[in-house]
């Protein structure tokens, strides 16, 4: 049995698989409470929490190129700037290891703050 692939082998992954490794990238990601859903009307949002890859959003293109776009909810008084960019990092970081495939962006889009200690 000859272990090396052939020309015939296909591998594909798809954008569910992605966004369940992304999801769980940004569960993991300091100051972020969770995800929400994407489309946010009259101005409440959502959180979700069963899914994994729910509040991920994976675009290929044409040449193959990865995009994917993140909605979450963050915490109240954390440094929203900042853990967008932990967020991106993460998730890229995350994808890229698991799949072997290059991510070309993440955009990271915060739809609500949750306050967990009032003052």
């Amino acid at each position: 049995m000859n272990a090396e692939p052939t020309h015939s082998d296909r591998i594909e992954i798809t954008p569910t698989a992605i966004a369940t490794i992304a999801g769980h990238a940004v569960r993991r990601t300091y100051g972020v409470v969770g995800m929400a859903a994407r489309n946010v009307m009259n101005g409440i949002t959502s959180a979700i929490t069963h899914d994994a890859h729910k509040g991920i959003d994976v675009h290929i293109g044409a040449d193959d190129s990865v995009r994917i776009s993140v909605y979450v909810i963050m915490e109240y008084g954390t440094n929203l700037a900042a853990v967008s960019r932990s967020v991106a990092k993460s998730v890229r970081h995350e994808v890229e290891h698991v799949t072997g495939i290059a991510v070309a962006a993440v955009d990271v889009y915060v739809q609500g703050l949750r306050i967990t200690n009032p003052d």
